[in-house]
Order: C-alpha cells, then structure tokens, then sequence
C-alpha cells in the first residue's frame, strides 16, 4: 500500500487570494480536525477489502475544498509483472469522461453560442436519427445532458464486446444513425445513453470548430493542469503507468486480462483516461468555483446549475443535473459526480458539496463497486467529529501502551479477522472484511493493564475485552465473551 498526505501546489490558485479571508478561515477549521487515525484505519479497511474482494488494484483520493487529505494505493496495476499500483497510477475513467464533455457544452454555452433548448438536428447536420413518435417534443441539449432524450443506450455498433471492443470512428456512427430510432417521446423517461453524450461531443466540434478532443485540452485540461487526464488510453503506457485491466471474476476465481480499448467516436461518453490525483484536481475546481464570482473556465453560477436537479424520472428514485448525477447522500446532503465502467475498469467521482469534500476510488477490473469504497471511507471520516466531541472529557491513555495491542486477530472459522487500532485515546476494533466499516467499529476504553471495556453508544461500558500474552510478554491473544481470538503474525 501506497499512501499520501499533503496539499495541492497553489501557485495557480490566483482566484483564491480574492477570497483569501474565507479560505483561511475554512482551511483553520479543516487542520484542526484529526483525521491521522481515521485514515490509518481506512488504509487497513482498504487493504484487506482488495484481498477479501479479489481485486488486482485499487487507488483512492479524498479531497476537502482546496487540500488533498488524503491518497493511497493498493494492490497491483499489473499483476503479470507484480507492479504495484500508486495514486499516479492511470485508469480508464469511462463515462467520467461525461462531465468533461458537459462542461465543454456549458462553456460554449456561457459564450452565447448555443442554448440548451436548441434542437439537436438543428445543431448537427449528421444528425438523420428517427423519431419514431409524431407527437414527441424536439430532442434538446439538454435533454441529451439530462439522458431524458428518448434517444437509444449506444450507438449502432457492438463496441463493449470483447475480446477486441470495435469501437466506431465519429462517421461510423453519424452513418448508422438513419438506421436507429428513439426508444421514447422526448422528456419522458430517463435512459442513460452513451450515444447522448457522444452526440454532444459532436456538437462541440461543430460549433467551436476544433476537433473535440483538441477543444477540451486547450479549454479544460490545460488551464486546470490535468496534466494525467487524456482523452485517450496511452497505448505507449500500457502496463507501467497505465494500469492493466481485468475482468469481473468468472467461476474459475481468477480474473482475466482485458485487451487495451480506444473509444474512437465515442470518446465523449467513455474515452477518458486519468488518475485520482486529476480527479482531486477536477473536484477542487468545482469547489473553489462554486465559492467565488469570478469565471474559471466556466461562470459559477453555471456550474451549480449544472449541479441542480434538471430531471426527475416518474418513479422519483432517479434524479439528474446537467451531465452530473445529483443524489441525496447518506447524511441528507447533495451530493453530485459520476461513475465509469470500461472493459477492464471500474471509477467514480463523488463530491459532497455541503461539507466540500470529494472521492475518487479507481479500480482496475470490472464487476467491482467503487462507490462502495467511498461509502466506507467517507463512514469512518465521519466518526472523528462525533468520537471527538463526545471524548473531551475522557482521561487520554499513553498511546504507546495502546500500541501495544494493535494488530490483526483470527475470527476463524466464523468470520475473516478483526483489526485491532488506536483511536483517540481507545482502542477500536473494525472488522474485516466489512461492507460498512462505520457500523462495524466497535470502541474500548482503558481499564486496567489489559483489560477494557466496550464503549455503548449511550456511553455506558459493556462487556470486557481482555488481552494476554506469553512468556516473552508479547500478545498472543485477546478473550471476548470467554472466547480467544489469536493474533496474526503477519
């Protein structure tokens, strides 16, 4: 495991100092909160959940505001040639590659040379698609934004079909739309669609003139200094730093390697590549543009439209921005991002916009859930407000005698191992492996020597938690409930 802990370089944060006062305020109240321990365990959590998950390798970023707390890596980007994966370590980013496009749109947009109501076959003279419904309403950009079009999934080509992926060039795909026909009268249903996306790439370069790929590296990717983010997959740095991907886990227990892709003409809605450190990046722009009155690439007041809901399914369980998915998070708040699924990899990018803090989990095999890996992260964070407050004032226990019980601990044949960490002056145990760490922490106070307490969620002490040791003095085991549980020797 490879993990980093330091801030963004600011050298071109100029809009920052306009609001030097607020960020100073905001960045005093995020160092003295104390996330050392809360990360050592979510280092701990992740790792075994790579193994227990069978994953080949997993990178991750946790950003608040302006300032990187937290990056690690784990596992291999390679497994052929045992290259360990680090937080640099490239990925496809998929359908993450949607907010890139979307942003060009609104950037345009915010020049007044296209409207978000404007027809689509107004736009596009490629554009020969079928209405298949008379008395549909016109198919929009932002309906295509909001994937409430009407429009199909794909394109006409079988381009997520392995083993070689034939992915469609621009005219390909403008070629074979005479021959497809919309699935629903416009604005009626949500149907996420790839083709939607590709088309508004195609309608950047229509009207901005430049190849889209070109438009985005000289109006996105150079002025943030995505220096990581590529609107292609690097052939050259395939296996080094472009990690390798794998597929989902057959019968067999093994993954299997995954040929190298290019998106070609669907590289709006899939062709991206990045790392989690570009995407922290990305995350901090939406924030520090959010916070301000000045234009950075796009005006604020069109980001957070962009980041308001602009469609709601009639089931109302699905809600969508302006190329962003908005959701309501685990604590009620807003959350916006969205997620990626190429053959060989699976991303997201989830930012919590009240409390200004983002995720980016990258994971280079298929048939995984990276939002499950923010969901346990961002669930042990949150214990670090709570615990601290109501720990004020607790008798603090030296640390070094708590290190001393720290470690690994054998829950077979029932379970797979519980860890043993230090937490503010407890002991906390998390088990492993476990879907929602948060839930599956459990804290001890000190009571005597090796003995503790488990600590009620109404503050009251439990049952006891007792540690022993061998002749030498070092711990062999612990007993809960009159069972011993033996320390792993790792």
């Amino acid at each position: 495991m490879i993990s980093n802990h330091k801030p963004y370089p600011m050298k071109n944060f100029v809009l920052i100092l306009v609001f030097s006062f607020f960020l100073t305020f905001s960045y005093a109240q995020q160092r003295n909160k104390k996330y050392d321990e809360a990360f050592q365990l979510v280092e701990v959590w992740l790792e075994a959940q790579k193994d227990f998950d069978q994953l080949p390798g997993l990178t991750a970023i946790v950003v608040e505001d302006q300032e990187v707390l937290w990056s690690g890596a784990f596992g291999l980007s390679n497994v052929e040639n045992n290259t360990m994966a680090e937080a640099s370590t490239l990925c496809s980013i998929c359908s993450i590659s949607k907010l890139f496009t979307s942003v060009a749109v609104m950037k345009l947009y915010d020049e007044g040379k296209l409207r978000l109501d404007d027809r689509v076959d107004d736009l596009l003279p490629a554009y020969k698609l079928k209405q298949k419904y008379p008395e549909s309403g016109p198919i929009t950009v932002r309906s295509l934004m909001t994937h409430s079009s009407g429009l199909p999934r794909e394109a006409a080509y079988p381009y997520w079909t392995g083993p070689d992926f034939p992915f469609p060039t621009k005219e390909q795909i403008d070629d074979k739309l005479k021959d497809q026909e919309t699935l629903y009268t416009a604005s009626t249903y949500f149907q996420y669609s790839n083709l939607a996306l590709t088309l508004l790439g195609e309608i950047v370069e229509e009207i901005s003139g430049l190849p889209y790929e070109e438009y985005v590296q000289k109006n996105i990717l150079e002025p943030l200094e995505l220096s990581d983010t590529r609107t292609e997959m690097p052939k050259a740095m395939y296996g080094e730093e472009l990690a390798i991907g794998y597929s989902a886990m057959p019968r067999t227990g093994k993954r299997e390697k995954v040929n190298l892709f290019q998106a070609n003409g669907i590289t709006p809605a899939a062709g991206f590549s990045s790392n989690v450190i570009d995407l922290g990046k990305f995350a901090s722009w939406q924030f520090r543009l959010r916070d301000t009155t000045t234009t950075e690439i796009l005006k604020p007041s069109t980001l957070k439209n962009m980041q308001n809901v602009h469609w709601t399914n009639p089931d109302w369980t699905t809600t969508w921005g302006l190329g962003f998915s908005v959701y309501k998070g685990p604590d009620g708040n807003t959350w916006v991002g969205h997620g990626g699924s190429c053959p060989g990899y699976r991303s997201t990018l989830q930012l919590d916009l009240k409390n200004k803090r983002a995720f980016s989990v990258m994971i280079n095999s298929s048939g995984t859930n990276p939002g499950k890996y923010v969901r346990g992260i961002n669930s042990i964070m949150k214990k670090v407000k709570a615990e601290k407050k109501e720990d004020k004032s607790e008798e603090k226990v030296d640390k070094d005698h708590l290190n001393q019980f720290v470690g690994y601990y054998s829950q077979m044949p029932w379970w797979g191992e519980s860890y043993i960490g230090v937490w503010e002056g407890k002991l906390v145990s998390l088990g492993l492996p476990s879907e929602k760490p948060g839930e599956s922490m459990t804290f001890y106070k000190h009571i005597e020597g090796d003995t503790f307490q488990r600590i009620r969620d109404n503050k009251e002490l439990g049952e006891t938690l007792e540690f022993k040791r061998d002749k030498e003095g070092d711990i062999i085991h612990y007993v809960r409930h009159g069972n011993y549980y033996r320390k792993i020797i790792r």
